[in-house]
């Protein structure tokens, strides 16, 4: 069903967000109906300061055919339309300029340089802080707040002054959205507060208010909100597939996903990835569709369905071969490990945990290598193989111990080293080990209990 603006919306469309101004444009020009209704509200209301809408010059009078009042309005908004695309060409360049100089005087770069002071590059930095989060989360949060920076110094006059609160609520979501990646759950709750009351000063756009619950949640699912989280991401969900952007619905379903596999439901969390894929456009946003496959693929291991996980691991793999990245490389060597060792085939699944485990190392994650070492020890357990087991142990304290592992986990793998030293690790109690460092993972709290 085709959507019209409301009246209000068609007497203020200059004072609105440049996408909006654009989406009004475009369905002025299709719409006879919406046209008609335009007409009459200049003629019904001309005490309205119409130069806020259409650009009348001071003191001309509203001419008795509006045909000419509404093509002038279309051109206005094309010209605005056209400074916003040539901010965000420039963008790129302004950018390119900034990396020059080190992270920590890019601030007063920006601060005192006026070429930066853009709509379009402020949009730019944020743009790079998502990028940047994969990689560097501290780099992500440094876009983000000299985004921050450049709100401070864009005119209300000619941006409007909500669509700038919308944008700053966006850049103090990001601002919390990196120091959610990076651990800081405190920093991240201080900047989700100000971009909530950012949010309110701005125009409504239920847009925005999707995008912002989105990216709330994952720090909500990060505090073990879990209820709260769910509550974010429906209502995210429903704006989306209200104002068409089935992509972002996907998106916000596959962390409705995460939400419930951490929460230990997964089955819950294949079927919403199950229909998350439906919505998602790989050709958009690829990274995301393998984040899709791989969290499936993994959820299906992890419930016992080898076959199925095998047969989307096939269909997957020209998907992976797009991203060379360490961390994806890693992940599919991983859970191939797992796939191998469901179908009984130890010889592979041992070569897929040690390559696992190696990229991991290599990488500086220590989590990971503890989880993929606990594979390899289960799998060596049930081969009755104590001698690799026991270097396995030798290997993993030291290398943990230097690294930020929280003390109950290291705790754990202590106690699965000294059960190996008295030749007591068994599977059973190597998969309570691993059992536990998975949940620990999501929630540092959790105390480790040793078995009596």
């Amino acid at each position: 069903m085709r959507i019209h603006p409301h009246d209000l919306l068609l007497q203020e469309l200059a004072a609105t967000s440049p996408d909006i101004r654009r989406r009004c444009r475009e369905h002025l020009n299709e719409c006879p109906g919406c046209r008609d209704k335009l007409r009459v509200l200049l003629r019904s209301q001309p005490n309205t300061p119409i130069d806020k809408v259409l650009p009348f010059g001071r003191g001309e009078t509203l001419p008795a055919d509006y045909n000419p009042a509404i093509a002038r309005a279309a051109r206005f908004l094309g010209s605005v339309e056209d400074l916003y695309a040539k901010e965000r060409a420039e963008a790129p360049g302004l950018y390119a300029d900034l990396k020059q100089y080190p992270v920590g005087r890019r601030i007063l770069l920006v601060r005192n340089c006026r070429r930066f002071h853009t709509w379009g590059f402020c949009e730019s930095l944020l743009s790079q802080s998502q990028e940047q989060n994969f990689q560097d989360p501290s780099l992500g949060e440094s876009s983000a707040l000299l985004a921050v920076e450049v709100l401070d110094h864009l005119e209300p006059s000619m941006y409007g002054s909500e669509p700038l609160e919308d944008l700053r609520a966006r850049a103090w979501a990001y601002v919390g959205n990196s120091r959610r990646v990076k651990s800081d759950l405190q920093g991240a709750e201080e900047a989700f507060t100000f971009a909530f009351s950012f949010l309110r000063l701005g125009t409504g756009e239920p847009m925005d208010r999707a995008l912002l619950l989105d990216l709330n949640a994952s720090l909500l699912t990060k505090q073990r909100r879990f209820s709260r989280a769910l509550s974010h991401l429906r209502r995210s969900v429903a704006i989306f597939l209200e104002l068409g952007e089935t992509h972002r619905a996907g998106r916000a379903l596959v962390k409705m996903s995460t939400v419930h596999a951490v929460a230990g439901e997964l089955e819950r969390a294949i079927f919403l990835l199950h229909q998350a894929l439906r919505l998602i456009d790989s050709a958009r946003e690829p990274r995301l569709m393998l984040i899709a496959w791989s969290n499936l693929i993994d959820d299906l291991t992890e419930t016992g369905q080898f076959m199925a996980a095998q047969k989307l691991l096939v269909k997957a793999r020209p998907l992976y071969k797009k991203f060379s990245q360490p961390w994806f490389e890693n992940i599919r060597k991983w859970i191939e490990g797992k796939i191998a060792r469901g179908l009984g085939q130890a010889d592979q699944a041992e070569s897929f945990f040690l390559a696992a485990r190696a990229g991991f190392l290599l990488a500086d994650a220590a989590y990971d290598t503890a989880l993929v070492s606990l594979d390899l020890a289960s799998l060596y357990a049930e081969q009755g193989r104590m001698a690799e087991i026991k270097r396995l142990a030798e290997e993993m304290i030291p290398i943990f111990s230097s690294r930020q592992i929280h003390r109950e986990a290291l705790a754990a793998l202590d106690y699965w080293r000294q059960a190996v030293e008295a030749e007591q690790a068994c599977a059973t109690l190597v998969a309570g080990v691993a059992s536990f460092l998975k949940k620990a993972r999501h929630n540092p709290e959790l105390r480790f209990q040793r078995p009596e």
